[in-house]
């Protein structure tokens, strides 16, 4: 599984990071967490207001920093 964190580097992208290391920790998930912090491939996704986070391909949400539960309630879509 390939988990995705969009945006430039500030500290809610950092903390959505930290929520979804959680998440993949509590659910003994095998991921891999990319940052992508280049602002043309966050616009390629649509994207146009950070944090994101893109599960697989698939965007799951921007804007906002999702809690672990909601993460990990996207982790066990798989």
């Amino acid at each position: 599984m390939k988990i995705e964190i969009l945006g430039t580097g500030c500290p809610k992208c950092g903390q959505l990071e930290e929520n979804a290391k959680k998440a993949i920790e509590e659910m003994k998930v095998d991921s891999e967490i990319v940052k992508i912090t280049d602002i043309n491939k966050i616009v390629e996704y649509g994207i146009m207001s950070t944090p994101a986070i893109v599960i697989d391909g698939k965007v799951k949400c921007y804007g906002r920093i999702p809690d672990v539960e909601e993460i990990k309630e996207w982790l066990n879509e798989k």
